[in-house]
């Protein structure tokens, strides 16, 4: 009998190893067995896991694409529509609603463009799919580490997504859509393609949308024509379009041009010395072109736009104002006010030329700095003329008879207890003709004029003045003589223009002509209409020159330039300073108005129209040209 002990050791009922077979000790086949079920069990969970997944991404899909906009709608998303201004020799002056420029290809810009887009928006532009792992991850790590957000992980392809069929807010659901519009557009467009749509759609600030419309908007070229600083300068400003285009912060949009060009170079794309250049001309030259002053131009004609040129169309309108005039008119209204007009107490002023034979404004200044202060001094403020307003006294005189060689006397006069002075520089004469009378700006003989020459008092003249354009609050009284009453700088000087034109009246006027969408608009204005007598026209011209050549506009006068006239006027206690004139240029006559004073009506240290107002009327025809 074999010992139990070995029995025991196998096992009771255990069958021995097959023959041929061997087992590693501390094994057993039980593990295995469980084994499979595990891995059987993580497979069927790996597989749920991927179908419930996917039906969560599809789901997920299905909700974003839910109001996804029609990608082929996008060439005809809303936009406002645009006007633009230009000035006679067709630069522009001002722009409204959405600009757009040329459509332009790739191939026509300059390689810098787009290499300065894509070195500072999107450096993988052209390996990635529409979306940037490597770029979103980069972003993240850099707004983690700042605390706030400082850099963005869009592709180039996903902003023009957001640009073109988005809205600009900020959420998780916005931006799953602007992924999935982008890894369409990606499908849909090349690279070199989608490059191009976002160059010609993107917006770049101050209503420009695409690069040639901020071109020719900033520096009044083509988008071809861009050099290297201003490519960069463009190509910064998506970034923040609003505040780092130059018209709103030129400071702000150099020193991002500056981060621009060092990009280019980080990429390779421009070398160190060409940075340097680049850098260079951006200082000499300044990110804006010098701008004109005529914000006050431009809300004049543009006040009334909707009822002339009724519709949706994009329109282009062609001014009268002469850029050169303009430039001149701003550039010595502000030397006048900062020099000698600060000494004197003068704050504001106001410009306006008008040709004489059709009412074409040539140039207007409304104050002293349009973005301070939009208010048009030379529309918007009615302020008593003083004695510039004398001229429509005598021509109703005139009218009524009497002629530029008749006597009046200077001595004082009393009406109902007001006796007009003549001031303490004025040494009296007795009688004096009215053409010395006027040219001496007399007070008292101005009052005789109007009280017994003109056999109608204050009403024949405010009629005479307003058959010329003025209507303003005038007095039924004699103090009307002196100015009392209210006008606005434009209407005085289109009525002045009577005076040199043969008598007709003029109505000012701005654009010149229209087109809206390559099609001409007719842009009527009011045609010059006879108001008063050649021959008193005559009259009053010779009278006004008589005052510039011998009276208190002598400070006007014009140095080998015959034909020169205007009058002076002063206010009480010097709160208005105004000189009208008249003097010969190429093409015809131009009337140029000034005024000087304050907002607030505070007086001014003994500033008078004959002083610095006929000074200033002389510096800007002589540095106009004529």
């Amino acid at each position: 009998m074999p010992p139990i002990q070995a029995g025991r050791a196998r096992g009771a009922g255990t069958p021995p190893p097959a023959a041929g077979t061997t087992r590693r000790p501390g094994t057993s086949s039980a593990p295995r067995s469980r084994r499979r079920p595990l891995a059987l069990r993580a497979m069927k969970l790996v597989l749920l896991l991927g179908i419930w997944g996917g039906v969560a991404l599809a789901g997920l899909v299905l909700v974003l694409a839910w109001d996804l906009p029609r990608p082929d709608a996008a060439q005809a998303a809303t936009r406002r529509p645009s006007v633009t201004l230009l000035a006679a020799n067709g630069s522009v002056l001002a722009t409204q609603g959405d600009l757009f420029g040329e459509a332009v290809r790739l191939r026509d810009l300059p390689p810098a463009l787009p290499a300065a887009l894509l070195a500072v928006e999107d450096r993988r532009f052209r390996s990635h799919p529409g979306i940037d792992p490597v770029g979103i991850l980069r972003a993240t790590l850099a707004n983690w580490r700042a605390g706030e957000v400082v850099q963005g992980g869009s592709t180039l392809t996903q902003q023009l997504a957001k640009n073109l069929f988005l809205t600009p807010e900020r959420t998780l659901r916005r931006k799953g859509q602007e992924a999935l519009l982008a890894l369409w557009l990606e499908r849909r467009f090349s690279k070199d393609q989608l490059l191009e749509i976002y160059l010609n759609r993107v917006y770049l600030g101050a209503g420009a949308f695409g690069v040639d419309a901020a071109a020719r908007q900033y520096f009044g070229i083509p988008a071809r024509r861009l050099g290297l600083w201003q490519a960069a300068l463009l190509a910064g400003l998506p970034k923040a379009p609003s505040r780092l285009n130059p018209r709103a912060s030129p400071d702000l949009a150099a020193a991002r041009a500056a981060e621009v060009l060092e990009a280019m170079l980080e990429t390779g794309a421009i070398t160190r010395a060409e940075m340097d250049a680049a850098l260079a001309a951006m200082r000499a030259q300044g990110v804006l072109r010098p701008a004109l002053g005529a914000g006050w131009f431009a809300d004049w004609v543009l006040d009334d736009l909707a009822e002339r040129f009724p519709g949706n169309a994009d329109l282009v309108l062609r001014a009268t104002l002469d850029p050169r005039l303009q430039r001149v008119a701003e550039a010595r209204l502000l030397a006048l006010l900062e020099g000698p007009g600060a000494r004197a107490g003068v704050t504001q002023g106001a410009v306006v030329a008008i040709d004489a034979a059709t009412g074409a404004v040539r140039a207007m200044v409304g104050g002293r700095d349009y973005r301070a202060s939009p208010f048009n001094r030379a529309t918007q403020a009615q302020r008593q003329p003083g004695s510039a307003f004398k001229p429509f006294v005598f021509l109703a005189a005139l009218e009524r008879g009497h002629m530029p060689d008749d006597i009046v006397s200077d001595a004082p006069i009393t009406l109902g207890g007001w006796s007009p002075g003549n001031g303490p520089r004025y040494l009296p004469r007795g009688d004096l003709t009215f053409e010395e009378a006027l040219a001496g700006s007399v007070n008292t003989a101005a009052v005789r004029v109007l009280v017994r020459g003109t056999q109608g008092g204050p009403r024949a003249a405010i009629a005479a003045a307003e058959r010329l354009g003025l209507h303003g609050r005038f007095p039924n009284d004699a103090t009307l003589a002196l100015g009392t009453g209210e006008v606005t700088l434009i209407e005085l000087a289109a009525a002045y223009a009577a005076f040199t034109n043969g008598g007709r009246r003029v109505e000012p006027w701005g654009i010149t002509g229209a087109t809206a969408e390559g099609r001409a608009l007719p842009a009527p204005h009011a045609a010059p209409r006879q108001a008063i007598a050649p021959e008193h026209a005559q009259m009053m011209r010779r009278m006004l020159e008589a005052a510039v050549a011998r009276g208190t506009g002598r400070a006007a006068a014009l140095p080998g330039r015959a034909g020169v006239g205007g009058k002076t006027g002063t206010t009480q206690d010097n709160r208005d300073a105004w000189f009208i004139g008249f003097a010969p240029v190429r093409g015809g006559v131009l009337v140029l108005g000034v005024w000087l004073g304050n907002d607030d009506a505070r007086p001014m240290d003994d500033v008078r129209g004959g002083t610095l107002p006929a000074r200033l009327f002389r510096e800007v025809l002589e540095a106009a040209g004529g």
